[in-house]
């Protein structure tokens, strides 16, 4: 594939270097050449050893349109919707936006589902988890009912967010970028929404619906330089009545990613670095009976299985069924969306989804 990344920063530099890993040809872009030059000579080096020559390097103002099978959108979530619509109007036949989607207010969600299908595109979201090796060890435990039918599930992002900003020595803190703005897609609602959007993954293998209600806790921080969630706690309920937990933070040291289906059988649980480049999924029944599955990885091979999962979509045609497609995005968005709302009221909010990806999905619970 031919392949061009909006964005040179962390995410970009990780995204070009699976897809050069999977021989594909990739252009950068940036509306910043210090960003582009920061890839060339520290990101990309220091990471992978040595600078891809190969990889081509623009100004967002001067890099080629059109002839791309796949276009990356690796900008802070605040453009992601202008990016991608234009990248499905460019004739891509793959987006990929990195996760969170959109700015909880949902702009452009609808617009981008409808022009996608009308195009013939695939869009991808970045929850790069879902598509893990854990995690499909995990659903295939979930699919098998050997541990019987889930009663409820809990999933827990809690990650201090000093790994990001280490990531990204420029920049000073959580006002340099949209991380400290929940507005625009930051703080733990939006940056760790991967525990969001794997409940959701787990809850769809284990058959017990979709979400219809959200009631949050959230913490805010908010002062001259910063509105964001620190925490957020998550109750929910899915259209098939079964209750479950999410947590997401920015707070937490040492990391916890964790998820436990507990089912009528025993109980399934999924790790993610409980042990140093490893992740761990434990099937525990009732009778006794353990098995434990240790996955090895590198952060650069989340990546690569993200780039596999998407290249083996693109093969067949069809991302129905992936945990990543445009539609699982924006079922997350929608509860990202209900969680600030629910916040804001003190009250429950309810789902519909037949009513599309808009606030208009978002009604409050009559007490």
């Amino acid at each position: 594939m031919k392949v061009k990344i909006h964005g040179a920063g962390s995410i970009g530099n990780h995204l070009a270097q699976a897809s050069r890993r999977m021989s594909w040809s990739v252009d950068m872009c940036d509306i910043d050449d210090e960003a582009l030059i920061r890839t060339k000579n520290e990101i990309y080096p220091s990471r992978y050893g040595a600078w891809d020559e190969s990889i081509g390097l623009y100004n967002s103002s001067n890099v080629p349109v059109g002839g791309y099978d796949l276009i990356i959108i690796g900008t802070p979530p605040d453009s992601h919707m202008e990016l991608a619509r234009s990248a499905v109007k460019e004739g891509a036949k793959v987006v990929l936006v990195e996760k969170p989607l959109c700015s909880p207010d949902l702009k452009g969600g609808q617009e981008l589902f409808d022009e996608a299908k009308a195009a013939n595109c695939m869009v991808f979201i970045g929850y790069d988890h879902a598509v893990s090796k854990s995690a499909v060890k995990m659903y295939g435990l979930l699919e098998s009912k050997k541990a019987g039918s889930v009663q409820t599930l809990d999933v827990e992002f809690r990650e201090y967010w000093g790994g990001i900003f280490a990531a990204h020595p420029w920049l000073d803190g959580p006002s340099d970028t949209y991380l400290g703005y929940w507005k625009k897609g930051g703080g733990a609602c939006g940056e760790h929404s991967h525990a969001i959007n794997l409940w959701q993954s787990f809850a769809h293998r284990s058959d017990i619906g979709r979400i219809v209600e959200v009631s949050a806790n959230m913490e805010y921080v908010k002062d001259e330089n910063v509105d964001y969630d620190s925490i957020c706690l998550l109750q929910v309920r899915t259209e098939k009545g079964v209750i479950g937990r999410i947590v997401q933070d920015v707070i937490t040291r040492p990391t916890r990613k964790w998820a436990r289906a507990q089912c009528d059988g025993g109980y399934i649980e999924w790790y993610c670095g409980n042990k140093p480049g490893v992740d761990t999924v434990i099937e525990s029944l009732n009778d006794g009976e353990k098995s434990v599955t240790e996955v090895t990885k590198t952060r650069p091979d989340d990546f690569f299985e993200e780039m596999q999962h998407i290249n083996e979509a693109f093969k067949v045609g069809d991302n129905k069924n992936s945990p990543i497609s445009l539609e699982c995005g924006l079922d997350t968005m929608l509860v990202i969306a209900a969680a600030h709302m629910s916040e804001k009221e003190n009250r429950t909010v309810k789902i519909d989804y037949k009513k599309g990806y808009t606030y208009k999905s978002l009604t409050l619970k009559e007490e």
